[in-house]
């Protein structure tokens, strides 16, 4: 008898690609949503409070996409590696299945970086800088610890999905290549399980890494500057990617 996800397969993609689509959207609404915020609070318009609210909204919206993502993989995890809503250049820069929790910390350094670059004159002039440029001390020293620990999840998760990808050339799959692939959907199925198993934590990990940039180490103002440029670049990529695929599109 056929297994679960074997007979989910024909429809699973389909809502895997509803639910990129559907997020997708949603990004870009929020990214309008959070650029005209850190305006009107520049200006007075919005406090702390109500700023705050939008950062927890964002935040709850990617938990409810990982969420999706999650459910998706227990009926079929491969196209959650390898979407085909995502241009080839998108897959290529992904680590299991998304963006490393890392690179999310690597963006809250080069956006200070940029910041400071920008507002250099008053910066060395010892001015205060209202943006993302104005990291203390202490959230320097958060960011750097968050992101010494970040890395070594990220390397006990890449060395499971290693050791993943090695059991597809052992046993049980090497023992059924003799007989011209003899049916395996049994173990394919147990992998998956286990290959979905991996992208939760992998996704959890990215919900932990950046709630603790946006809600514990960042300013609200500075956090909501942050969560418009990450959607920002993640816009932008997808842009570039279509691009690059037209000339070989054409071709």
């Amino acid at each position: 008898m056929a297994s679960t996800s074997r007979r989910s397969i024909s429809d699973s993609p389909t809502e895997q690609e509803c639910v990129y689509e559907t997020w997708m959207n949603l990004q870009r609404k929020e990214t309008i949503e959070l650029e005209q915020a850190a305006l009107q609070a520049k200006k007075g318009l919005k406090n702390e409070n109500q700023l705050t609210q939008l950062i927890e909204k964002t935040v709850q919206n990617f938990q409810d996409y990982a969420n999706n993502r999650s459910r998706l993989a227990r009926i079929d995890v491969s196209p959650l590696f390898a979407p085909t809503s995502c241009t080839p250049l998108e897959n290529s820069v992904r680590w299991i299945a998304c963006c490393r929790p890392s690179s999310f910390i690597r963006f809250a350094y080069v956006l200070c970086g940029m910041d400071i670059e920008s507002h250099l004159t008053e910066f060395l002039q010892g001015k205060k800088i209202d943006d993302l440029g104005e990291l203390t001390n202490k959230q320097m020293n958060m960011i750097d610890a968050l992101q010494a620990k970040t890395i070594r999840e990220e390397t006990n998760l890449s060395s499971k999905l290693a050791s993943l990808q090695e059991d597809i050339v052992d046993q049980p799959f090497a023992g059924k290549v003799k007989n011209g692939c003899e049916n395996a959907d049994e173990a394919l199925d147990e992998h998956s399980r286990y290959m979905a198993g991996v992208l939760k934590d992998a996704d959890e990990l990215r919900m932990k890494t950046l709630k603790e940039i946006v809600l514990n180490i960042l300013k609200p103002l500075q956090a909501v500057e942050y969560l418009a440029a990450a959607n920002r670049l993640k816009h932008c990529f997808k842009i570039w990617g279509q691009k690059r695929d037209q000339p070989r599109t054409n071709n």
